[in-house]
């Protein structure tokens, strides 16, 4: 990843204090996409700290970077510049190994549109995360997706298809699936976009149950005021940089 920049100290402004309660930091991102004619900055210069068991949103009109700097934090997207610290440490300073390992164990990932795989069950969509774990055997990633579609209401779906499915339903599935790793962070992206105002509301109160019991760290993208009212702190951006 690049990370040229150096760390400024972090605003207070649209963050919670920097310590080492802190599970993301960023200092200073830049992400800049460049064409042969045009060069778009999606995010300016954003710092801000994530702490271990916040529910935070970000919220922002389309086009505004929230989706990127999502990407950013789950390591899926690189920064052009700047400096990204999960637990402490520089993501420049983990091996691709390790970068992986952390994807897959302490990041779980919502999407709006689900992705979830029509031909499998609802049962074999959300053990396939495990499926890129090492030493977990058919058995136990059985128990553990039992286990995550639990927690999510579900298990009298597990042999259901997403079609089969309502959308709020749908989504339950999702989330199970980012569950089912026991991840420590779970990024969601307009994880109610897509759904009425009734199955929102189901899949918002999940979110804050999830949060409240397991201690489990969430940042939420939304463009739902009401919804984003209800987590602990909102950063807003606007034309890639934050405003509050």
């Amino acid at each position: 990843m690049n990370a040229t920049t150096a760390p400024s100290p972090f605003t207070a402004s649209s963050m919670a204090p920097a310590s080492a309660a802190s599970v993301i930091q960023l200092a200073d991102i830049e992400k800049v996409y460049q064409t042969s004619t045009v060069e778009t900055l999606a995010l300016n210069r954003v710092n801000l700290s994530i702490n271990r068991g916040e529910f935070v949103s970000i919220m922002g009109p389309s086009g505004c970077g929230k989706s990127t700097l999502l990407s950013i934090m789950g390591l899926l997207d690189e920064p052009t510049s700047g400096t990204v610290v999960i637990d402490g440490r520089p993501v420049t300073s983990y091996s691709d190994r390790e970068l992986a390992h952390l994807r897959n164990h302490k990041i779980g990932f919502v999407f709006q549109s689900y992705h979830l795989i029509n031909d499998l069950s609802v049962l074999d969509n959300v053990e396939l995360p495990l499926l890129y774990r090492k030493g977990v055997s058919g058995k136990e990633r059985r128990q553990r997706a039992h286990a995550a579609l639990d927690k999510v209401g579900l298990n009298a779906r597990m042999s259901h298809f997403p079609s089969q499915l309502s959308g709020g339903q749908r989504q339950r599935v999702a989330i199970a699936r980012a569950l089912v790793g026991n991840p420590e962070i779970i990024l969601a992206d307009e994880p109610t976009g897509n759904l009425d105002s009734v199955m929102g509301e189901e899949i918002m109160d999940l979110l804050l149950t999830l949060n409240r019991r397991d201690n489990t760290t969430i940042v939420m993208v939304t463009h739902d005021e009401q919804q984003a009212l209800k987590t602990e702190r909102i950063i807003r951006f606007f034309d890639g940089s934050q405003v509050s």
